[in-house]
C-alpha cells in the first residue's frame, strides 16, 4: 500500500489507481503507474537525504507522463518545483536556474544536449536515471513551499512566484467545484506546462478529480479537431489565439467535416477561455462552431484564477463574472479606497489561493501588497449589473500576447545593448488574433538597424513570443515634461492597418 504523505493531490490519486490519468502519443497511464513512477523519481531525488527540504529542482520534460512524474517527484521528496520552457534561450533559463538557486535539474533525453551547456551551473540528471534507490518518504506538509513560475513585471526582470502547496490546493479546488469537474472528465491540453493555466487549470484540476488529461506532442489544429472527433474529450481550455487558429482551420474544411466537428463539439460539456482578453468576434464565431458560449476567467500566476464567469447561468461577453469560491475581491482608487459601484478601480484579491512570495525578492513582495494584505493585481476593472468586466493594466508596460503576460522593459533593455540601437520604445498593439503584439520604435545608432535582423539577434535572446512583430523608427521617443517615454503616444506612431485583421 502506497504511504501517504499528507498532500492531498497525492492522496486522492489512490483512490483511482485504476483509472486513467495522462493520455499522450495513443497511449494511456493509469493514476497507479503516475504513482509508481513519480515515487521512484522521488526516492532517485533524495538520495541518502530525508527531505529535500524545499531544494529547488528544476526540470525540462515534453508535456506529457514524464513531465507529470518530474513535478510529482519532486514534491513528494519534499523539493520546489522549477518547470523550463523548451522554447526559451539558454540565457533565459540560466537566469532562472541562478534565480532559484537550482540543486537540480531534470531533463528527458530529447533535451539533454540542449541543456548540456548549463551542466556547469546547476547538476544535470537524467530523466532514465532516477529510478533505482530503496527508502521511504517524507511527509510533506500543505505550508510547504511547492513550485516556482516566472513572471515578467515592470522592473524588466522575471521574477519566481513562489506558490505553496496549500495555495495550490486553494487554486485547484476553487475551480473544481466553480466548474463542477468530475472523474469521468477528459481534457486536451494543448497549453505550456511552464504557466499556471496549463499547470492548474487543467493538469492539476483533472488530476484532483480523478480524471484524464491528454496532451498533444505539438499543436495543430487539425490535430486538435481530429482529437475531439475520438469522442473522448469533454473539457477544453485555450487562450483566444488558439481559438482563433481552430476558427482559421475550420472555415478551410469541406462543409462535411465542419458539421462532424460541430457535432462533436456540442457534446463538450464546458470550454473556457482566458489568459487575455477574448475579442467578441472570437467568442460569436466559436458559438457559432461549437453552439458554446466560451466561459470566460481571469486570473494571473500571482494567484491562480480568482473570478470567472458561471458554469450555469448567463455568460456576458467583455465580461470576466464574478469571485471563486474562497476568493474575495474589491475594486480600489490611487488611494486605496474601495469605489462604488459603476466606477473604475484597480482589482484587489485576498485568498488563501494568493502566492506567498517573489522568490528572493523582499521589496518586490512587498510592493505587490497593501498594509492590510490585498494583492494588488495592476489590472483595472468596473462592477456592472452583478459582474467584473476589465477595462486595462495600471502599468501600459505589461504587454498581454498570446496568453503570454510580456515586460515592454525587459525587452527595451536588451534591445539597448544592441550596438546600432540607440534608445528605444516597447509597447503593446491590438490585435484581433493574439490580443496584443509588440511593436518597437527604435532610435538609431551609428547606422540604422535591418528589422529582420534585429527580430533574430532578440530570439538568441529571449524567448520567441517576446520578440518585436512591428518596428518603427524615429529621430526620438515622445516624452513628457520629465523625461519619461509617454507609451501612449507611442501606441499611437504605430499604422493600425499594418497590424488589424
Amino acid at each position: 500500500m502506497e504511504k501517504k504523505n499528507s498532500l492531498r493531490l497525492i492522496e486522492r490519486a489512490l483512490e483511482h489507481r485504476e483509472r486513467n490519468a495522462i493520455q499522450c502519443m495513443g497511449t494511456a497511464y493509469t493514476y497507479g503507474d503516475l504513482l509508481e513512477r513519480s515515487r521512484e523519481i522521488a526516492l532517485g531525488l533524495l538520495g541518502k537525504a530525508d527531505d529535500l527540504k524545499e531544494a529547488r529542482v528544476a526540470f525540462l520534460a515534453p508535456a506529457g507522463f514524464e513531465y507529470v512524474c518530474i513535478q510529482w517527484g519532486i514534491w513528494r521528496a519534499g523539493g520546489i518545483a522549477v518547470p523550463l520552457c523548451e522554447k526559451h534561450p539558454l540565457p533565459s533559463m540560466e537566469y532562472v536556474l541562478r534565480d532559484t538557486g537550482a540543486t537540480t535539474l531534470i531533463c528527458t533525453p530529447e533535451y539533454a544536449e540542449l541543456l548540456g551547456p548549463l551542466s556547469s551551473i546547476t547538476p544535470l540528471v537524467h530523466y532514465g536515471d532516477l529510478g533505482k534507490a530503496e527508502g521511504s518518504l517524507p511527509a510533506i506538509g500543505a505550508d510547504r513551499r511547492a513550485m516556482i513560475l516566472y513572471t515578467s513585471g515592470t522592473t524588466g526582470s522575471p521574477k519566481g512566484v513562489v506558490t505553496t502547496h496549500a495555495g495550490l490546493e486553494a487554486q485547484i479546488t476553487a475551480l473544481t467545484q466553480a466548474w463542477q469537474w468530475e472523474a469521468d472528465d477528459h481534457i486536451l491540453n494543448v497549453l505550456p506546462l511552464h504557466h499556471v493555466h496549463g499547470i492548474v487549470n487543467m493538469l492539476c484540476c483533472a488530476l484532483w478529480s480523478g480524471a484524464c488529461c491528454e496532451f498533444l506532442p505539438k499543436f495543430g489544429p487539425g490535430k486538435v479537431f481530429d482529437a475531439f472527433r475520438r469522442g473522448e474529450v469533454n473539457l477544453f481550455m485555450a487562450v483566444p489565439t488558439i481559438y482563433f487558429k481552430l476558427i482559421a482551420h475550420y472555415q478551410e474544411l469541406p462543409e462535411r467535416e465542419q458539421a462532424e466537428i460541430s457535432m462533436c463539439l456540442k457534446g463538450f460539456r464546458l470550454m473556457v477561455s482566458g489568459s487575455a482578453a477574448l475579442p467578441v468576434s472570437v467568442l460569436e464565431q466559436w458559438k457559432a462552431i461549437s453552439g458554446h458560449t466560451l466561459l470566460e476567467r481571469y486570473g494571473m500566476t500571482e494567484m491562480g484564477m480568482a473570478i470567472s464567469n458561471p458554469y450555469e447561468g448567463e455568460r456576458r461577453p467583455g465580461y470576466i463574472g464574478q469571485p471563486l469560491p474562497g476568493v474575495t475581491v474589491r475594486l480600489v482608487n490611487d488611494a486605496n479606497e474601495e469605489v462604488p459601484e459603476g466606477s473604475p478601480g484597480e482589482i484587489q484579491v485576498k485568498g488563501a489561493n494568493v502566492f506567498s512570495e517573489y522568490w528572493g525578492k523582499p521589496e518586490a513582495t512587498r510592493e505587490a501588497f497593501t498594509e492590510d494584505g490585498w494583492f494588488r493585481t495592476g489590472d483595472v476593472a468596473v462592477w456592472e449589473g452583478g459582474s467584473y468586466r476589465i477595462l486595462g493594466r495600471n502599468s501600459v508596460d505589461i504587454i498581454k500576447s498570446g496568453g503570454y503576460k510580456i515586460s515592454a522593459l525587459e525587452i527595451e533593455e536588451v534591445l539597448r545593448t544592441h550596438e546600432q540601437v540607440g534608445d528605444c520604445g516597447v509597447v503593446g498593439i491590438p490585435d484581433e488574433e493574439w490580443g496584443e503584439i509588440i511593436g518597437a520604435a527604435i532610435v538609431a545608432g551609428p547606422h540604422r538597424p535591418d528589422p529582420e535582423e534585429l527580430s533574430e539577434w532578440l530570439r538568441t535572446r529571449l524567448p520567441g513570443y517576446k520578440t518585436p512583430r512591428e518596428y518603427i523608427f524615429l529621430d526620438e521617443l515622445p516624452r513628457n515634461v520629465l523625461g519619461k517615454v509617454t507609451k501612449n503616444a507611442l501606441k499611437d506612431l504605430f499604422d493600425p492597418s499594418t497590424h488589424s485583421r
